[in-house]
């Protein structure tokens, strides 16, 4: 039997995987695969943040907007300058205390391994038309 699962809208942090069951009976079960991620945002003049979310876009969406009140409202920390990704919500947290307890040279040579211009690696993501999303 072959089964094909079409999902409209696919999104860069959420998958489904689909388990095919044979106990007398063909059962599927659908099940949320999960994806954790650890991230460093900075501001234009160098303030560094470190996170860790299981929804990057919307995280960042809020930081970006100034949606929670704190450090990086206060800081104006709105460009995502580097991610990594887990499936494990233990080996991410583990990442960001490992991260938040480097040196901040050290911090910056990761970031600048893969981002040497310290771009913002969230550009694109949101339609710059709609205000609530925009980073102002």
């Amino acid at each position: 039997m072959l089964v094909t699962l079409s999902l409209s809208e696919p999104s860069p942090t959420r998958r489904v995987k689909v388990v095919l069951l044979t106990q007398r009976s063909l059962s599927f079960h659908i099940r949320r695969v999960r994806e954790y991620h650890v991230y460093i945002m900075a501001s234009r003049s160098g303030v560094l943040y470190i996170g860790v979310t299981n929804d990057l876009t919307r995280r960042v969406s809020e930081h970006q907007r100034k949606a929670v009140p704190g450090f990086t409202a206060r800081y104006r920390v709105s460009r995502l300058v580097h991610f990594e990704s887990f499936d494990q919500v233990r080996d991410a947290i583990a990442r960001e205390k490992q991260l938040k307890g480097w040196r901040r040279e050290k911090k910056i040579a990761l970031i600048e391994k893969a981002n040497s211009a310290w771009r913002d690696l969230s550009e694109g993501w949101f339609d710059s038309r709609d205000p609530s999303t925009s980073s102002g």
